[in-house]
């Protein structure tokens, strides 16, 4: 077998089938294009690395490029009542007494919005909305890290934060993310914030991610942390089914809220 297409003008064929059904089998692309099943993978691992496309066994499918992130208080109505029903059901998994962490970002302020009326329950953030959320809640220890402020976010990050997040440890950390992807992980779509949060992940027992449907399948700018990284992941109905399949075959636990 031969190339009779250059790899480029290759590649960029692929891609373009690929938009138009969604999912390719190494064996297509060999038949199509004439090529060894080594340099049809050479191809797809080659878009997958773009953030292109996304590779699972056998093939590739489409991976949804994450769009630009708008601020918090903009984002507070996307998929509201997707994140309201994961917020109760990832407050579910909190037990009186335990420590937790509780990141950035609206579905994570679910999360805390569902938390209030627990018992004697310390929640460590570096979230702005999470603070005045449960400030003042009783029976609720609420602890603070500082650094910089991100507007945007409403988040606390950098150095500051990162140093902070070396003297805790927590039972659980509860945190959302830009993207999901089988073959890319857990993406974000900012350096400096994504750099704070691999140092959250570090400080919990449990990680659990919280997100809605419309984030897995995309890839955002920045490797945030393979799949395996999380314990559990809380997500709605009408999240993608063999995605969720993939993720538990992983050893993750899926709950949908």
């Amino acid at each position: 077998m031969s190339d009779f297409v250059p790899t480029l003008e290759r590649q960029k064929q692929i891609l373009s089938r690929l938009t138009r059904q969604g999912r390719l089998s190494v064996a297509e692309i060999v038949e199509q294009f004439s090529i060894s099943e080594a340099t049809a993978r050479r191809d797809l691992e080659s878009l997958a690395a773009q953030g292109k496309a996304q590779r699972v066994h056998g093939g590739v499918i489409t991976a949804e490029q994450a769009p630009p992130e708008l601020p918090i208080l903009d984002r507070e109505m996307e998929q509201g009542e997707e994140k309201a029903h994961i917020g109760r059901a990832a407050a579910g998994l909190v037990g009186d007494k335990e420590t937790v962490f509780l990141g950035s970002g609206t579905t994570v302020l679910e999360v805390a919005r569902h938390l209030r009326g627990r018992t004697q329950l310390t929640v460590i953030t570096n979230s702005l909305p999470v603070l005045n959320v449960l400030a003042g809640v009783k029976e609720i220890a609420v602890i603070s890290l500082g650094g910089m402020l991100r507007e945007s976010e409403l988040s606390f990050i950098g150095h500051i934060t990162e140093q902070a997040l070396t003297e805790v440890r927590v039972d659980k950390v509860f945190m959302g993310t830009r993207g999901l992807s089988l073959e890319h992980g857990l993406t974000n779509d900012y350096l400096q914030e994504t750099l704070t949060d691999r140092a959250i992940l570090k400080i919990g027992r449990e990680v659990i991610i919280v997100a809605d449907y419309s984030k897995i399948n995309r890839v955002s700018t920045v490797l945030l942390a393979s799949l395996d990284v999380m314990s559990t992941f809380v997500t709605d109905e009408k999240a993608d089914k063999k995605f969720l399949q993939a993720m538990e075959k992983q050893g993750i636990r899926v709950v949908i809220a």
